[in-house]
């Protein structure tokens, strides 16, 4: 028996079940994150019915008036008895556990807060009214109440006589203002973000300019004259369109809505501040599929609104996106060309032994070490010295001498140029020296041989290599936070004016947003499921590049195999 158990062991068996069981644990807890980031993240677009209810605490509780809530169940947990008792809640202390319920009450300008814990035990009166309306605004997060009259300026024009029933007919009224008021606000934010913004930009280059002129002691009145008139006609188009954003102001702000929320308060809502209106109570199951992807769509296209914990996360998405691959471009070359060297053209011996061991100890290198190094050598050093040289008009303001996309980009290009190194010298390594020494012997140079016979069959290994670089870099926070990501980029980094990329401007990003929603929102629990959102949309990104890259390679290794079958 002894001796079949140690045969056992010799041959391998055991290690290799251990290894399968250690894959398949690894992949149920990789799917179980993806399970649980897209049930907290995706769930969250889902729109909720909407509950009435009345919250009657004990009548010995300092608070002991009954409360009508209105809200949106978000979840529940049970909690001892004794964590009720510490605030004050006189409660059954034979009953071991009570369950709580977090409940999104909306109405932040009102209450003060927009969610809220209560025991389930003291809810009573539950219902789902359909006169319910769920209003998502631009300020004040989420508003839950009933519809009660249309203004239009002054005059009312239509008023509910049972609000918490559903009113088809006004809800049709109220469903075109709100598409008017929406229309509107569109047309107001292509005017200030496009057209405004574009003249603003003239006007700064202009201003530049002329700033030029005068370090360089190059004003003449001829320039002075050139800059004037195109000032003059700036500030024209500008006044025409500020006249045309004031008209359109106005037309915004003419509709309003009456909404009677709970415990009796009135509020009145304009249309300019409402982004989204449904009843959540009365939607079937395809406009609730329908709001799901319009909110996901919002999501995944719009910038943030409200400290980051509403609205969408565009601008991040694309930070992210740009700058991996401005980080691709850098990386890829210095490590080609720095794997070349180091194979073909450096002699083998303790230096090289040396500068590989360096090579390899560098891709350990904590990240925020290299942030550290991007900041003072890119930004203090390069980014400064670029300032004085071709943009001393524009300071004391910086322009490449703070953080921007480029020094974000060069920084994880640093960072992740060991892995680009070391994976293109593996893939050199297993090319046949008779491959080279074919080469040599049909007369082809050195330099030939490595540019049209060594590099297209290493290329394989090249995009290996920068697979990695992207799957690092891309989730990587610590350095950029000291780079270039910001909380809030106003625009992005590429747009209709020129240089077209702006690599001198700060840019969000999805790992710095998660961590900034996660952490440092004022609003902790709207903000939580954005974070899940967040998460499996950056796991999507850099998936998606990655699988890019990957085909890439495949094509390649597909396409040199043929040549050696040749």
């Amino acid at each position: 028996m002894m001796d079949k158990l140690t045969y056992w062991f010799r041959s391998g068996t055991p290690w290799i079940w251990f290894n399968a069981g250690a894959v398949a644990i690894s992949i149920i807890m990789v799917i179980g994150l993806l399970l649980l980031l897209t049930v907290r993240g995706m769930g969250h677009f889902w729109p909720s019915d909407v509950m009435r209810a009345t919250y009657s605490p004990p009548s010995d509780y300092t608070d002991d008036t009954a409360t009508e809530i209105i809200a949106e169940f978000v979840e529940s947990e049970m909690i001892p008895v004794v964590q009720i008792t510490s605030s004050g809640i006189p409660v059954d202390e034979e009953k071991p556990l009570y369950q709580r319920n977090l409940m999104k009450l909306g109405n932040r300008d009102l209450t003060g807060g927009d969610f809220s814990w209560v025991l389930d035990d003291y809810l009573t009166d539950r219902s789902y009214p359909t006169g319910i309306i769920a209003l998502e605004r631009r300020e004040w997060g989420n508003f839950y109440g009933y519809l009660l009259a249309l203004h239009e300026g002054e005059e009312l024009l239509v008023e509910s006589d049972n609000p918490k029933t559903a009113d088809d007919q006004l809800w049709e009224q109220f469903t075109q203002r709100l598409d008017r008021a929406l229309s509107i606000y569109d047309e107001i934010y292509a005017i200030e973000n496009d057209e405004i913004g574009a003249i603003n930009y003239n006007v700064e280059r202009l201003r530049l300019l002329e700033r030029r002129y005068e370090l360089s002691g190059q004003t003449t009145p001829e320039t002075e004259a050139e800059i004037a008139a195109e000032r003059a006609e700036l500030d024209q188009a500008y006044e025409a369109l500020q006249s045309q954003l004031n008209d359109l102001y106005t037309e915004i702000q003419r509709d309003s809505a009456v909404f009677l929320a709970a415990n009796g308060q009135q509020t009145e809502i304009e249309f300019a501040e409402i982004v989204r209106a449904y009843r959540p109570n009365v939607l079937s199951i395809f406009g609730k599929i329908a709001v799901y992807f319009d909110k996901l769509g919002e999501f995944l296209t719009e910038a943030p609104r409200e400290a980051n914990t509403e609205g969408g996360i565009f601008p991040a998405i694309f930070g992210t996106v740009l700058m991996v691959l401005l980080m691709s471009v850098f990386v890829t070359p210095f490590g080609v060309v720095a794997a070349v060297y180091l194979r073909e053209y450096a002699k083998q011996g303790l230096i090289t032994r040396t500068i590989r061991i360096a090579v390899n100890n560098l891709a350990g290198v904590p990240s925020i070490v290299y942030g550290v190094f991007g900041l003072g050598f890119f930004i203090y050093i390069i980014g400064g010295e670029i300032d004085q040289l071709f943009y001393p008009e524009a300071l004391p303001a910086p322009t490449f001498g703070t953080g921007g996309m480029l020094w974000a980009s060069l920084t994880l290009a640093l960072l992740t140029v060991p892995v680009v190194i070391v994976a293109t010298e593996e893939g050199l390594a297993r090319i046949p020296r008779s491959v080279r020494e074919g080469s040599l012997a049909l007369g082809a140079t050195k330099f030939e041989t490595l540019w049209r016979v060594v590099l297209p069959m290493a290329s394989p290994a090249m995009m290996t290599g920068l697979i990695l670089a992207v799957a690092r870099a891309a989730g990587e926070v610590a350095p950029l936070m000291l780079v270039g990501v910001v909380k809030l980029a106003p625009s992005l980094p590429l747009d209709g004016n020129y240089p077209y990329l702006h690599l001198d401007q700060k840019f969000m990003h999805l790992g710095f947003h998660i961590y900034d929603v996660g952490f440092q929102s004022p609003n902790v629990e709207a903000a939580r499921p954005l974070v899940f959102a967040t998460a499996l949309l950056l796991v999507i990104v850099i998936a998606a590049l990655n699988l890019a890259a990957v085909a890439l390679r495949n094509h390649l290794r597909e396409k040199f195999k043929a040549l050696d079958s040749h």
